[in-house]
């Protein structure tokens, strides 16, 4: 194992970002080469959780002669992000100085203009620097996994359907409860990743990028940060490397994916009519009926029309719901994977900010 820091200067006097980047080289140049980052959304532990538990089960791998594909592992992504607490609480969603989620706008890029990512980057943010240096070591890659997770959730993933339904299989090592198909209409990490496979070739998209695969896994929500959750998860992702070749080892047949699948156009983003206290009737991994009592909204509490009930629109399995008990008006409450689409328009791309 090679471990290397990645340093970015600050944007003020004094001031350096370090990227602790770990790598496995492997033995066979056919095999997948793979790129693992955790906590792009710096509050997001779960993931790097699993990836210090993941570290220790590849360098038992690495001592055997067991990786054949190259490997990298980011087990903290976004040390800025880190670094920014609002009166003590960490933010790491939202670039607190330029107020941009830290998994949007990435370069949409071809895949042959890659090292273009590195050029002259004192001429941009230091925000812009550590993107465009994680997207460049992401496109060295055939397998990237950017770990994420949710509020409260069960464990999904967002996937673009050019890779589904190969997927199914990193699905099905995961116990994945849940997979979102997503249209690759935004600039998020996975979704750039894919635009530049897609459009390997100048202007020839591909519909389709058999043996690689770009995706967000969400490994449930932002309290589900325990010891045992994490060496499963890794021993999940152990499974799936071992499935395509990147790991040597007993290929046991991995089963059937039986989650849910659902295009996003499918997904029922529930949101607050009014602002007020939350009481949720329901839970995440609750399977629904259209008109089933979801939330109720405290609005005027105590007066006699002060609580609004939000119902179902159509049925479905609840995979997520805010960890907040206060909305504000419009705010996200749950999101709902339907089996078929939401009367409610929705813009292309993701499905939150």
């Amino acid at each position: 194992m090679d471990i290397q820091e990645i340093i970015i200067a600050g944007d003020t006097a004094g001031i350096e970002w370090r990227l602790p980047v770990f790598r496995f080289e492997g033995k066979n140049p056919d095999a997948p080469k793979t790129y693992i980052q955790a906590a792009l959304h710096a509050n997001e532990l779960p993931g790097t959780a699993l990836a210090h538990f993941l570290l220790q089960r590849l360098t038992e791998a690495e001592k055997t002669g067991a990786i054949l594909g190259d490997i990298t592992v980011v087990p903290q992504a976004n040390p800025i992000g880190t670094a920014q607490s609002h009166f003590g609480e960490l933010q790491g969603r939202f670039d607190l100085g330029s107020r941009t989620n830290f998994n949007r706008d990435f370069p949409l890029i071809a895949l042959g203009e890659r090292d273009s990512l590195l050029m002259e980057l004192d001429r941009y943010s230091a925000t812009d620097r550590l993107k465009r240096q994680l997207l460049h070591m992401a496109l060295g890659a055939d397998l990237m996994l950017d770990l994420h997770c949710d509020d409260e959730a069960l464990q999904y993933a967002y996937i673009d359907d050019a890779f589904w339904p190969e997927a199914s299989d990193l699905a099905a090592a995961l116990d994945m409860e849940a997979v979102f198909l997503s249209d690759g209409e935004s600039t998020a990490f996975e979704e750039a990743v894919a635009y530049a496979w897609k459009y390997e070739t100048e202007g020839q998209k591909k519909a389709s990028l058999p043996g690689r695969l770009s995706v967000t896994v969400e490994l449930r929500g932002t309290r589900d940060v325990y010891p045992d959750t994490a060496r499963k998860d890794a021993e999940g992702v152990l499974r799936f490397l071992v499935a395509r070749g990147v790991i040597a080892g007993e290929r046991a047949a991995l089963p059937a994916y039986g989650g849910i699948v659902a295009p996003l156009d499918n997904i029922e983003m529930i949101r607050a009519p009014q602002s007020g206290a939350i009481l949720f009737h329901r839970d995440i991994g609750d399977k629904v009926k259209a008109g089933d009592l979801l939330v109720t909204i405290l609005n005027r509490p105590g007066q006699p029309d002060g609580a609004i009930e939000v119902r179902a629109p159509q049925d479905g399995l609840i995979v997520t719901r805010v960890s907040t008990r206060h909305a504000r008006r419009r705010a996200d409450l749950m999101k709902i994977a339907c089996e078929t689409a939401s009367s409610a328009a929705r813009k292309p791309g993701p499905l939150e900010a």
